[in-house]
């Protein structure tokens, strides 16, 4: 029997990962984790430059076909080497990290429902939904400490790219979910049901 794959997807800065860390705390750690992230497609052949000019919000900047391998990869049971990409040069770096299969998948990221044949993966499907001011302040907080980003870069590619893609991709996607989590990882009776509801279903695989 495949593993349980659960997707959660939502805004960038909405809490996907904090949601995504509770799921995994609920099976006392005994679950895989994968960010979208990771998937970004490699640009080492534009310079420096041309990258930073990469719409990263737009589902063409994610190679959905080796994350749908791997995530099929780790459903059957087979440990895949899952890349690593580098947000301060716009790139993957040459090394991947090995991930050991496990009963529970959880993927989570902006884009997940987008694509028709990555959400099928998907035995549940969660949406975190969190209002647009605060998703953009936790995002300029987020790349300003952790990505190396100028205050002015972060607020130029939110209006840029994220909240237009925001509205055209990862908006549109939340019609797919089994699940709506308002308020992310602060809605403590949200979180508590989600995470009966993946306990009890992994239980039922047993």
């Amino acid at each position: 029997m495949a593993s349980l794959s659960i997707g959660v997807a939502g805004g960038s800065g909405s809490g996907k990962t904090c949601v995504a860390k509770a799921i995994r705390d609920a099976l006392e750690g005994d679950a895989v984790l994968l960010d979208m992230d990771s998937y970004y497609r490699p640009l080492d052949h534009l310079t420096l430059a041309e990258r930073e000019k990469t719409n990263f919000d737009h589902p063409d900047a994610l190679d959905i076909p080796l994350m749908i391998e791997q995530v099929n990869a780790l459903r059957t049971g087979q440990a895949i080497d899952k890349p690593v990409y580098d947000f301060t040069r716009h790139t993957r770096f040459p090394d991947r990290v090995r991930v050991e299969p496990s009963d529970v998948i959880i993927c989570e990221g902006i884009l997940l429902f987008a694509f028709p044949e990555l959400r099928r993966l998907f035995d549940i499907k969660v949406y975190v939904d969190v209002p647009d001011d605060i998703r953009f302040i936790r995002r300029l907080k987020r790349d300003v400490a952790k990505r190396g980003r100028t205050l002015e870069s972060v607020i130029e590619q939110y209006l840029g790219t994220v909240r237009p893609m925001h509205l055209e991709f990862v908006e549109p996607s939340r019609r797919f979910a089994d699940v709506i989590i308002p308020e992310g990882g602060r809605n403590k009776v949200g979180i508590d049901m989600l995470q009966a509801r993946v306990v009890k279903e992994r239980q039922s695989r047993v």
